[in-house]
């Protein structure tokens, strides 16, 4: 065999290893590539959970945030009620004793100022009580509202609508609103149905 044809077996060989070698570092490449790909993939998966997990987090903060607004505020306005509460009896209290002397003024002059005394108390108190947001209820001529009035009796009233309040035996109370004490009041009775005579 000729020198010539060594080298050509040779050239040949090493183009054949050169060509299997390229082919192999494609196929890594290829893999490699692949690779890649899916890691990113997964890391693209990985960053789009955090993403909704931060945006859940974000908006449960937001409603924690809000419902303690919420409770602070109602706190803020209620916080009286139970002050307001022991505060009626006093007011009721004075509302009597203007109304015992009602007609009386002019006998004695010590039942005029009592009266006066008194209907000036009650005023200082109830002009304080309105300036944190206390108003009474007095619902006579107003249709029964359970949610404000506590109805203690029935009574016929043919003057009145059928179920509107007729009087009130005590005022009831709001404070921001909020019923503090129901109004006792009487309501007006239906009026039955007018018989019909059968023998007619």
């Amino acid at each position: 065999m000729s020198t010539d044809e060594n080298r050509n077996e040779q050239v040949d060989e090493l183009n054949e290893t050169a060509a299997a070698a390229e082919e192999e570092m494609q196929a890594e490449s290829q893999e490699a590539g692949q690779d890649e790909v899916s890691e990113v993939e997964a890391l693209n998966e990985q960053l789009q959970d955090s993403r909704e997990q931060m945006l859940r987090l974000q908006a449960e903060m937001q409603n924690v945030r809000r419902r303690a607004e919420i409770d602070v505020e109602k706190a803020h306005k209620f916080a009286l009620e139970k002050f307001v509460k022991e505060l009626l009896p006093v007011a009721d209290s004075l509302e009597k004793a203007v109304e015992s002397t009602e007609g009386q003024e002019g006998t004695d002059q010590l039942v005029a100022s009592i009266r006066q005394g008194a209907e000036m108390t009650l005023s200082l108190l109830l002009s304080t009580l309105k300036k944190f947001n206390v108003e009474p209820i007095n619902p006579v001529g107003e249709p029964f509202d359970p949610q404000q009035h506590e109805a203690m009796s029935m009574v016929p009233a043919p003057d009145a609508e059928p179920n509107s309040v007729v009087a009130v035996i005590q005022k009831g109370y709001l404070l921001n609103g909020r019923v503090v004490r129901p109004a006792m009041v009487m309501v007006a009775k239906a009026q039955d149905a007018p018989k019909i005579d059968e023998q007619a």
